[in-house]
């Protein structure tokens, strides 16, 4: 969705062709998530079908121009006047990894987690590094450049904290204490229902 809606933000500045708009959301993300052409071409199209954008005729070069349209200037209002709404629904490949080896019975989750440590201080450390390398935010595409860095850097930090919080809570607990085996019961076909009385680990 952020994808669709910086799109829609960068036309209502107005109008671009594909690779155009393909340079100008790494100029105001810091160049940290490229975007495939074809993947700017299909939400240019889906936008169009929504009733966004529109398609102009082409240059003298070929390049096809994309205009935004009132409905779409009034999506974008909305969408820069609404904060994003964050959902438990998001999954963590860390967070998953962990929470699974605490519960496998014979798996030393403290070693996974310090391997983990390692990883993240690692990542941090070349974030730092990469920072250093922006300087001052002396102009616009320096500023989005440093402001993406601090937000990795903030991200890197949490995990790293969140590690060691979670090896403190495996620390007050006997290693078998939290070891689940395979359960006898068998699930019915569908969602499994929802258990109120089942213990939270992290």
């Amino acid at each position: 969705m952020s994808v669709r809606q910086s799109l829609l933000a960068i036309l209502d500045q107005g109008p671009c062709y594909g690779y155009q708009l393909r340079h100008e959301f790494d100029r105001r993300t810091g160049s940290r998530w490229p975007l495939n052409v074809g993947q700017i071409y299909n939400t240019l199209e889906r936008l169009e079908r929504d009733g966004l954008v529109t398609r102009l005729d082409a240059d003298a070069q070929g390049h096809i121009y994309w205009q935004i349209t009132a409905d779409g200037s009034a999506e974008v209002a909305r969408w820069l006047s609404s904060p994003v709404v964050r959902t438990t629904a998001v999954r963590d490949e860390v967070a998953i990894k962990l929470a699974v080896a605490a519960t496998l019975p014979g798996v030393d989750a403290r070693a996974a987690i310090r391997a983990q440590r390692a990883e993240t201080r690692g990542h941090l450390g070349r974030l730092r590094a990469e920072a250093t390398t922006i300087g001052d935010a002396d102009d616009a595409e320096q500023l989005a450049r440093s402001l993406v860095m601090d937000s990795l850097i903030f991200a890197a930090e949490a995990e790293d904290r969140w590690l060691t919080h979670l090896e403190e809570r495996l620390g007050a607990h006997p290693r078998h204490a939290l070891a689940l085996g395979l359960t006898q019961e068998r699930p019915k076909r569908g969602r499994p229902s929802k258990s109120t009385g089942d213990a939270v680990l992290i």
